[in-house]
């Protein structure tokens, strides 16, 4: 369990900001060093990051934030700074995630979602902001998190260059000509549903990259942290496609990079929370492994992941593959 003490000078940093005599209460953080809080004071609120240096640098949330607001899209106004300290104070967006909405009306799922499509659709209209690219070698990077964590974790010592050219054969699908803001976290528990309209609010964006528009799909339609359905997967990538037909090409391209970039994603999810798992002490993210297995499978069962899915039925076997908790030799 996370340390959800307030962080040392945040009172002062309040208390400079307007904000003295809050009462500072803990929010749900995530897999990262950031934690955060709510100040609360009177009626107002809002929200204070705690992104402690040298492992965190609140700089990229805070410019990636500004770009989206100038460009149309909810993110949190930034209300107050301290970079030396790695303290952030937010616009609150409240407590009413994409997540429990859908959990508490199944049957509104599909309409739910499509709010957070038509984001991403608009999001491909803009240049790309001013990110770092989302290129061959970061791609190369974070799969190989599968390799140094699941595969050690399960008892394999793998095929390493079969690896390294099984994905140098499909990277080519996954690498755009004109590429696009990808915030990559782009989930329905980062999804906030603000105000009376319900709006979405943008959250967890500070690693975005400049890269394929499909892998914000991946990441909202095969999301590690719930089931999405595969027919849900499949209507709201119709949606996708027919919103774009005006605008770009959604077509056979597109979809072999969205396979090519979710069997990435989830091979680089099945080693990040392997790594939560053993390094970080934080054993259920292991349990989500099996859902994310379950979209890598469908990803590597499309023509276009033939070389990937070759080596993975050499070197992974069925008994391996799951739980690394539970699947160890």
């Amino acid at each position: 369990m996370a340390d959800m003490t307030p962080p040392p000078g945040a009172a002062a940093f309040l208390d400079a900001h307007g904000w003295g005599g809050a009462q500072i209460l803990p929010v749900a953080g995530d897999a990262s060093f950031r934690r955060y809080f709510r100040a609360v004071l009177g009626d107002q609120r809002a929200i204070l990051m705690d992104a402690p240096p040298p492992h965190e640098d609140p700089r990229p949330f805070i410019a990636i934030a500004q770009w989206l607001v100038a460009h149309g899209f909810a993110a949190p106004e930034i209300l107050a700074s301290d970079l030396t300290h790695g303290l952030v104070l937010l616009e609150d967006f409240g407590d009413d995630r994409l997540r429990e909405a859908v959990d508490a009306a199944p049957a509104d799922e599909l309409s739910l979602y499509m709010p957070a499509i038509d984001l991403l659709v608009r999001l491909r209209t803009q240049p790309a902001g001013p990110v770092p690219p989302y290129d061959r070698a970061v791609l190369k990077r974070e799969a190989a998190l599968f390799v140094e964590w699941y595969c050690p974790a399960v008892g394999i010592a793998p095929d390493l260059a079969g690896w390294d050219a099984a994905w140098e054969a499909v990277f080519d699908h996954a690498v755009p000509e004109t590429p696009v803001t990808v915030l990559r976290d782009y989930h329905a528990e980062n999804l906030m549903l603000v105000g009376s309209e319900r709006s979405l609010g943008l959250l967890d964006f500070q690693d975005a990259l400049a890269g394929h528009p499909a892998y914000d799909l991946v990441s909202l339609l095969q999301d590690a942290r719930r089931d999405v359905d595969p027919a849900v997967e499949a209507a709201m990538l119709a949606h996708y496609r027919a919103a774009a037909d005006a605008g770009f090409d959604a077509g056979e391209d597109f979809m072999n990079a969205y396979h090519v970039l979710g069997a990435q994603r989830n091979a680089k999810i099945l080693g990040i929370f392997t790594r939560l798992w053993k390094r970080d002490e934080k054993p259920h993210y292991a349990t989500m492994c099996p859902r994310v297995w379950r979209y890598l499978e469908r990803d590597l069962a499309q023509p276009v992941m033939a070389p990937v899915a070759t080596w993975f039925a050499a070197n992974i076997p069925a008994d391996r593959r799951g739980d690394p908790m539970a699947r160890g030799a």
